[in-house]
């Protein structure tokens, strides 16, 4: 049983959704970089059914972590992810979010504005140093010049519309110190719903032996960024009294396109892959719905007969893309902000490799199709 930490000792740290995909990568960082004297994770969804490799099993079976299950739409439950007689909580993460595509407004509003307002209001309670609020990066589009944070916000996502909510709400919460962290494409290991989807239809093109054909242009930008460094970015803010009240983009310096993911996505699986252009895209859009629904059948039960012909027997990996996510819709995010406070990238730019360690990690656990892997 940890012991109450001093102002001398290191930081006791919540990690809310600390199972999902940033979460438990947050955690490895600040374990294996032995920045805290306890972290309590807490999610709905335990380590045991959370699909972690076994190097993120060894972390959290550290002594220093600590699991606790709540549902934290409902304020009991919350409480009780907080609760503690010996502990005095310094930080504070919120990566719990319903993140879901393709849910209806009720669904969102509970499972992220009314989530991330529960916690909030809790951590003010425990008078936390800092509270570190995960949102989204897709807060506005355009080709012209990247999005910074205090440019005008049109999001296009049903996350990010409720995140920006969040955002403003954030402010009304008496005593609250806090800080917001809009990340691009989040990618590395544990990734299902960043580059991962993408990654999977490269595959099923693969199985299919056809060119993997893309809407819109080779130009549009899919800003992105590693986990590696959200996880460094999310510590360091925490630990910043001048990031207080702050938003800030977290982004690598590569300025991903849909023509470089594409690109490496193809060199990983040995395929061809081409653009339907503006003119043919402009079209598809007018009945979107059923382009979507067709391209994500057509994606569906390719994977789910390569899955069964190399003995993948259940995985949590799909090729579904949601209809919000494949419009002309510009990740673009400028993200000096964040590098003003000193920051530097650990991992710079997406490369082939970065990806490759997503699919042999996925692989190794037997939730990916080996034999898809290499030209």
């Amino acid at each position: 049983m940890a012991t109450a930490n001093s102002s001398s000792s290191k930081p006791c740290v919540i990690v809310l959704g600390g199972c999902g995909f940033i979460g438990r990568n947050f955690v490895t960082y600040v374990i294996e970089n032995d920045l805290v004297s306890h972290v309590r994770v807490v999610d709905k969804v335990p380590p045991q059914t959370a699909w972690l490799n076994s190097h993120h099993k060894k972390i959290f079976e550290d002594p220093r972590v600590e699991f606790r299950s709540a549902n934290l739409i409902i304020p009991s439950s919350c409480q009780g992810a907080f609760a503690t007689e010996e502990l005095k909580w310094d930080y504070v993460v919120n990566c719990a979010c319903e993140t879901k595509p393709g849910q209806t407004d009720p669904v969102y509003k509970e499972g992220i504005v009314k989530l991330s307002l529960n916690v909030a209001g809790e951590a003010a309670k425990h008078n936390v140093k800092m509270f570190v609020e995960l949102s989204s990066g897709h807060m506005a589009s355009s080709d012209k010049a990247p999005h910074n944070e205090d440019s005008t916000s049109d999001p296009w996502t049903s996350v990010a519309r409720y995140k920006l909510t969040v955002e403003k709400e954030l402010g009304e919460i008496a005593g609250l110190n806090f800080c917001v962290l809009r990340p691009a494409i989040v990618y590395g290991i544990g990734d299902r719903q960043g580059l991962a989807p993408r990654l999977i239809i490269g595959a099923v093109y693969k199985h299919l032996n056809e060119v993997m054909k893309l809407l819109w242009t080779a130009d549009l930008h899919l800003n992105t960024v590693h986990v590696k460094d959200v996880c460094r970015a999310i510590w360091l803010l925490a630990s910043r009294d001048d990031s207080k009240g702050k938003i800030f983009n977290v982004v690598d310096d590569g300025d991903s396109t849909q023509g470089l993911i594409s690109t490496l996505i193809s060199d990983i699986f040995g395929i061809s892959h081409d653009y339907y252009g503006q003119a043919l895209s402009m079209m598809c859009k007018a009945d979107m719905s059923s382009v979507v629904e067709e391209g994500n059948d057509k994606h569906m039960a390719p994977w789910a007969e390569a899955c069964c012909s190399s003995g993948v027997e259940n995985t949590p990996l799909t090729p579904f893309m949601d209809q919000e996510l494949l419009y002309n819709k510009h990740l673009y995010l400028d993200g000096s902000r964040l590098k003003n406070l000193g920051f530097s990238l650990e991992v710079p730019m997406l490369t082939a490799q970065h990806l490759l360690e997503i699919v042999h990690d996925y692989a190794d656990m037997n939730l990916f199709p080996r034999y898809l892997i290499g030209a």
